[in-house]
């Protein structure tokens, strides 16, 4: 049974340490259960990001959107951050690595930004509860002097859309969740 333990840092945010059942012939893991999130809303779509090292994704916020995350190969460095009004972690952020060697998911609620840095090729594959909405894919910059994240990457490779997220300040009350 894996280990599913509250973040420290950040409401909500769950890390979950899975079990590897490893012969000679490799390995199982079960990378997924709804019993080990009680209370939230069931998985409907899932998804997997293959980025080149030195790409940048995120940060990226949904105000009805969960994610759950899990690295197939590869290492990236996790950015989370509350953005939630009614939070009481809200500016709070989260750094943690992610690697496929580790066996660790993240469970991200909705109104929590999320990016990750690849530090190597990395390939990520992700559930979330609410099928693709564009009106519900919203972004903080990733380079916002007031969030000051260290990414550990020297010059990332960053999508068009992710290079125009206005800095925290910049977005409107309306458009952070509660």
């Amino acid at each position: 049974m894996p280990s599913v333990h509250a973040s420290n840092e950040i409401a909500g945010v769950l890390i979950v340490e899975l079990d590897v059942h490893a012969d000679d012939r490799g390995s199982f893991v079960e990378t997924w259960r709804r019993e080990w999130f009680p209370g939230a809303e069931a998985m409907v779509q899932a998804s997997r990001s293959d980025k080149a090292a030195g790409s940048l994704v995120g940060l990226h916020y949904h105000l009805h959107q969960a994610d759950f995350w899990y690295a197939v190969s590869g290492r990236a460095r996790v950015v989370l951050h509350d953005l939630r009004r009614a939070s009481g972690t809200r500016g709070a952020t989260m750094v943690l690595e992610l690697t496929g060697e580790a066996q660790r998911g993240i469970y991200v609620p909705p109104g929590v930004a999320h990016g990750f840095a690849a530090l190597s090729d990395f390939v990520l594959w992700y559930f979330v509860d609410g099928y693709y909405d564009p009106q519900d894919e919203l972004g903080v910059a990733w380079n916002d002097p007031e969030l000051a994240i260290d990414w550990g990457l020297h010059a990332p490779i960053v999508s068009a859309r992710d290079a125009s997220n206005p800095p925290r300040s910049a977005i409107p009350e309306h458009l952070l969740p509660e």
